[in-house]
């Protein structure tokens, strides 16, 4: 965790790293590189983070209420019921997909480039933002259905998200993702 409270320069520090793991993953970039992008010292940096795997995980902390609250927004902003709110979720998920310089999943990308390392806080971060959306799609679904059913849907959901994402990455086909919510409206009807 990081030593010091938030502050402009421990934000000025995830802005940086935040850019550089975006753009290049997180192995790729040093903690020289996200000194220099924030134009600061090393030391600076690790006034504000122990080490390079905190400043992971702070970036990631960053992205996990932005994303859960924009899933939020597209589903209520939609029309329909339940089933077509998911599912423009989804619709949304294709169009930033369409996007050249789409990535996909931070927390996803971020996994697979720690895999060895499951004990890892950026690990603990995205396990966290993962299951914070599947909470949210039970809070959704537990409204009328019993909470086993309720459950099982959510993951089901979130299975679905990860899943496009990973294939809309391999393939570089945003379709995927549509096709991805039209599963996801079929479970939730039932």
């Amino acid at each position: 965790m990081s030593k010091a409270p938030a502050s402009p320069t421990r934000d000025r520090i995830v802005e940086a790293a935040g850019k550089l793991f975006h753009r290049d993953g997180i192995r790729a970039v040093s903690v020289d590189a996200v000194a220099a992008k924030a134009g600061l010292t090393k030391r600076t940096i690790y006034y504000h983070f122990r080490s390079k795997d905190d400043l992971i995980a702070a970036y990631l902390q960053t992205r996990d209420q932005p994303n859960v609250a924009i899933f939020q927004r597209w589903f209520a902003e939609a029309d329909g019921d339940i089933a077509d709110k998911v599912r423009a979720i989804f619709g949304h998920l294709a169009e930033n997909a369409r996007n050249p310089r789409w990535k996909g999943c931070g927390f996803l990308r971020t996994s697979v480039e720690l895999i060895n390392l499951p004990g890892h806080p950026a690990i603990q971060t995205g396990r966290a933002h993962k299951k914070r959306t599947e909470d949210w799609l039970f809070d959704i679904f537990a409204a009328d259905r019993p909470q086993p059913q309720a459950r099982v849907l959510a993951r089901q959901i979130v299975l679905l998200i990860d899943g496009a994402f990973s294939v809309v990455l391999l393939n570089r086909d945003a379709s995927y993702m549509e096709t991805a919510g039209d599963a996801a409206a079929r479970l939730i009807r039932g």
